[in-house]
């Protein structure tokens, strides 16, 4: 199976209208292996639409504790569960997941120990392993190395971009940040960069369409995610092959396309350029 990365859910933030992408999935692939980086709403089915069975599922790092990146972590696992999962998954993540997976369970207990008793299932509340992601440690998940850094989402603290590296590919996703000193080195050399990415023109109107939040949203945007020309300068400092700007702000605006995307980062990036869609699959 050749390296490759599936954007499954592109869209920034955790709110969805008609015609809107989904909130942030993505799905690693690097010699054969298989690691789900984030759990928005509808990381179940864009695993699925990828191809992969759900009882293959090994191993899930969350990036940070915003809704749009785990919110369907227990329903994705439930899920598998139904569909035949008996393996442990090994979940990687910031300090307080443990504790999303205790109070999920909890609130599935009557469903959970009712498919025990009467399905013979194995209890899914075994299956899950929680392990804390340290920023600068070298940990192995699937075999391949893995890294992670913390980056600058405020007001969160525990918030990581991470890096993945095969026999063959190098990929790094940047989760969500404003531009910070030290992700430059982070990225270097990368076969793949996953940035998060506003469009600075779009912002206004972006806001103007929330309806119940206030100016604090702005102020929210503007120092803790980065532009789409920030993540194309970093990604030339870095020397990365291929840039895919993902967790998109705003997603689901008609009045903007992929050619403002693309206006947005020339200049700053001449290599190979993937906007993020959901569903998008980048053979490395």
């Amino acid at each position: 199976m050749s390296d490759f990365v599936a954007l499954m859910g592109t869209k920034g933030g955790p709110a969805i209208r008609p015609g809107s992408s989904m909130p942030t999935s993505t799905l690693v692939c690097l010699d054969g292996r298989r690691i789900v980086v984030d759990c928005g709403l509808g990381v179940t089915r864009g695993l699925v639409d990828q191809g992969m069975a759900l009882t293959e599922l090994r191993t899930i790092f969350v990036t940070h504790l915003h809704s749009d990146h785990y919110l369907e972590l227990g329903p994705l696992l439930h899920t598998a569960w139904t569909a035949g999962l008996k393996a442990p998954v090994t979940i990687w993540g910031p300090e307080g997941l443990a504790e999303y997976w205790r109070d999920f369970c909890l609130s599935m207990q009557a469903d959970i120990d009712l498919r025990i008793e009467d399905e013979g299932r194995p209890d899914l509340r075994k299956l899950a392993e929680i392990r804390v992601i340290a920023a600068g440690e070298a940990m192995e998940a699937e075999g391949l190395s893995v890294s992670a850094m913390g980056v600058a989402h405020p007001p969160l603290v525990d918030c990581y971009a991470l890096s993945f590296r095969g026999t063959r590919s190098h990929v790094v996703l940047s989760g969500d940040t404003a531009p910070v000193d030290g992700l430059e080195e982070f990225a270097r050399g990368a076969d793949l960069l996953v940035h998060e990415a506003m469009l600075e023109s779009a912002l206004p109107a972006l806001v103007a369409r929330v309806g119940n939040a206030s100016e604090k949203l702005m102020a929210h945007l503007l120092r803790s995610h980065s532009f789409a020309h920030d993540a194309a300068a970093l990604a030339t400092r870095a020397g990365v092959r291929r840039l895919a700007l993902n967790h998109l702000i705003p997603s689901d605006d008609p009045d903007y396309t992929e050619k403002d995307w693309e206006a947005a980062v020339a200049g700053h990036w001449h290599g190979p350029l993937f906007v993020g869609r959901d569903g998008l699959r980048i053979d490395l």
